[in-house]
């Protein structure tokens, strides 16, 4: 373990999670390549993270769970991010939604405590399926299309979802759609096993081809009353959700892959023109030390918001929204600045297929496009400067 991987270590379980985690991502490491080249999911990896007990990380203690922490659960996705970035964001959308509803208490008592238990006793998997073609990011505001219609006792939706990650491996999907009677916006929990759920595989992206996002098509989908979990209330500022730095926490961990591998090429690769190693060239040294100064200072900022939402009160994290959305603005923008400086090390080699500099570079540009995007960002902050 070398000193990255301590700089944030707070006590002895949060080493012995962060060994085990390692163990799996170096494995997950050996076929990222593989998923990434066949634009497969990686249904491996997930057997082993079922088999080790990651699905239920983030359910509470009483519910049989292990009720980590947010800021541990960053240190988890930092780290499997490492070997296989693709597997690392693809399980986040699954904790972190668990870690939501269990801080936010939005779905009745009866339904959280089961799911709660198919994960641990089914290792099922779950996520939320909300973007649209034609609305897009849930995030800005566009309402849903997909409709809802209340029928003899049950309720009938129509639809198309994109951006659907973990498709192929889902055992529950959270569906945002419009209530046909009313207009208002409902979440649906809807079983992968429904009539009429069917997945369209449309998934051929740049980055981050193993989170298979492909699209959830709803054929007359019937469901009973109670698949209605939430009806959602219109918020006049942005909402607090510490799970969200799952994303950040993501791509920084495909920043320290590039440096570490930077370094490790920088140790052996001598060119003729030189009588030692690049590594003793001035140059590769200040940008070995400029990528440190962006990662810690990125890092500082991720856990310590971290550590604020852990020790705040429900009350107190409304007031974290700004927070969170400078933190994933900053951390994901390190990110991609800091592989960038890897491949500058490394040179011409860097872009081979072969490399995985090449496949770190287009998964870590993914973390522009996932919410909040930069502008929203910068948007709210000046919004907040104006009203004091």
């Amino acid at each position: 373990m070398n000193y990255i991987d301590k700089q944030f270590i707070k006590n002895e379980d949060q080493k012995q999670l962060l060994l085990k985690t390692s163990k799996l991502a170096k494995e997950f490491e050996t076929r990222a390549d593989r998923y990434d080249k066949e634009g497969l999911f990686p249904f491996e990896n997930f057997d082993r993270l079922k088999e080790a007990g990651y699905l239920h990380l983030t359910i509470p203690k009483n519910l049989g769970g292990t009720g980590a922490t947010l800021y541990e659960f960053l240190l988890v996705q930092e780290k499997i991010a490492q070997g296989d970035a693709a597997t690392a964001l693809s399980l986040g959308w699954h904790l972190g939604l668990m870690m939501h509803l269990r801080e936010t208490e939005k779905w009745g008592e009866n339904t959280y405590n089961t799911i709660c238990k198919e994960i641990i006793s089914s290792k099922k998997l779950i996520n939320s399926a909300a973007t649209e073609p034609n609305s897009g990011s849930p995030a800005r505001g566009g309402k849903p299309e997909t409709n809802a219609i209340q029928k003899e006792g049950r309720w009938i939706i129509n639809g198309k979802k994109i951006f659907t990650s973990l498709a192929p491996a889902l055992d529950y999907f959270i569906v945002p759609a419009t209530l046909e009677e009313t207009g208002e916006i409902g979440d649906f929990l809807i079983p992968r096993e429904a009539i009429g759920v069917e997945i369209e595989e449309t998934w051929d992206t740049l980055g981050m081809r193993g989170t298979r996002s492909d699209d959830l098509i709803l054929n007359s989908v019937e469901v009973p009353l109670e698949a209605l979990v939430e009806r959602k209330q219109k918020k006049e500022r942005p909402t607090a959700q510490g799970w969200l730095l799952h994303i950040p926490a993501c791509y920084i961990g495909i920043a320290i892959s590039a440096r570490n591998k930077a370094i490790e090429f920088a140790k052996t690769y001598q060119p003729t023109s030189l009588t030692h190693p690049i590594k003793d060239v001035p140059e590769v040294r200040r940008k070995v030390a400029e990528i440190d100064v962006k990662l810690t200072t990125a890092r500082t900022l991720m856990y310590s918001t971290a550590e604020k939402w852990d020790s705040a009160s429900k009350n107190e994290r409304d007031s974290l929204a700004y927070d969170l959305a400078v933190t994933k603005t900053v951390v994901t923008n390190t990110a991609v600045e800091v592989v960038d400086l890897a491949m500058r090390i490394v040179g011409g080699q860097s872009l081979f297929n072969s490399n995985a500099l090449q496949r770190h570079y287009r998964d870590v540009r993914a973390g522009l496009h996932n919410p909040p995007s930069d502008d929203i960002t910068l948007k709210i902050l000046g919004e907040r400067a104006f009203r004091e």
